[in-house]
């Protein structure tokens, strides 16, 4: 109890300057979190590559068979 004691001692703009330092902190740490997390594997730009490269492939396909 000894933080909340001296916590509650200090000057009015201290004790908001050191809130607002937490929760910048807090929200910081938040952003970059999500953001290594949505940024670690792009499962969609895969699935998309990979299906564009199929269909390239079938339209190579076709174009051999119609020339045939």
């Amino acid at each position: 109890m000894a933080g909340i004691s001296g916590f509650r001692s200090l000057a009015p703009k201290t004790k908001n300057a050191i809130v607002a330092g937490g929760l910048s902190a807090f929200v910081f740490g938040v952003y970059f979190y999500t953001m290594r997390a949505v940024g670690g594997t792009d499962e969609l730009q895969v699935a998309i590559n990979k299906f564009e490269e199929e269909k390239v492939q079938k339209g190579a396909e076709a174009n051999v068979a119609s020339k045939v």
